[in-house]
């Protein structure tokens, strides 16, 4: 491996998979002692630890310690990409499926108020095109076009780019199969698409929530 980003990279993913595993419990080693240990310069670590600050797991101090910081009160979503490195124990697959449902019923919610004529035409249109579907996969592909487009319509940016990190971690995959008990009720997506459609708000989350909370 060659070229100093190659290098910080492989620093930076060393010391957070240590970091996650809690093998450091109040500072990590001198810039000096950790070029040593990993066979780095001290700027491809230095670089490295301007990476694990942003990605909230660590403090540096000027002229000091660079201070290790509790991952589960100052990390950030994109953790869950990277799960295999989480401790042992943690039912991340839940804890996705729970947050996708809480944020999804919300996000529908929302839809309702905001959404476009246009946005809500396109709504009820994706869920009679998947109504008409048979092939398993198919109905996943549109389903998931569905979910876009209320997203979308939610006008929530925070709301879109949490559910981006959610559902592209690296042990979940929403497939046909781990959201069939959604995907198999026609009327429930039908109802869901017609509250967001004539702008009941209290509808629309509650008919998403329950379709959601079938596959958390």
């Amino acid at each position: 491996m060659t070229g100093s980003t190659s290098v910080s990279g492989r620093v930076y993913e060393h010391l957070r998979e240590r970091i996650l595993a809690e093998a450091y419990v109040d500072a990590l080693p001198s810039e000096r002692r950790l070029a040593d240990d990993l066979g780095a310069s001290r700027h491809a670590v230095r670089e490295a630890l301007k990476r694990l600050q942003q990605s909230g797991l660590v403090r540096i101090s000027q002229g000091g310690a660079t201070r290790v910081r509790d991952w589960r009160r100052h990390g950030g979503l994109e953790l869950l990409l990277e799960t295999r490195e989480l401790p042992a124990g943690l039912d991340i697959e839940r804890a996705v499926m729970e947050m996708r449902a809480s944020v999804g019923a919300d996000a529908a919610r929302r839809a309702a108020t905001r959404a476009t004529a246009v946005q809500r035409a396109e709504i009820e249109a994706r869920a009679e095109m998947l109504a008409a579907e048979t092939a398993l996969d198919a109905r996943n592909t549109l389903y998931e076009a569905l979910w876009d487009l209320i997203i979308d319509a939610s006008d929530n940016l925070a709301y879109r780019l949490a559910l981006n990190t959610l559902v592209s971690g690296r042990q979940l995959v929403l497939d046909a199969g781990r959201v069939g008990a959604e995907l198999a009720d026609d009327d429930a997506i039908r109802q869901l698409a017609r509250a967001i459609a004539t702008g009941d708000g209290e509808a629309a989350l509650t008919r998403a929530r329950d379709l959601l909370e079938r596959s958390a």
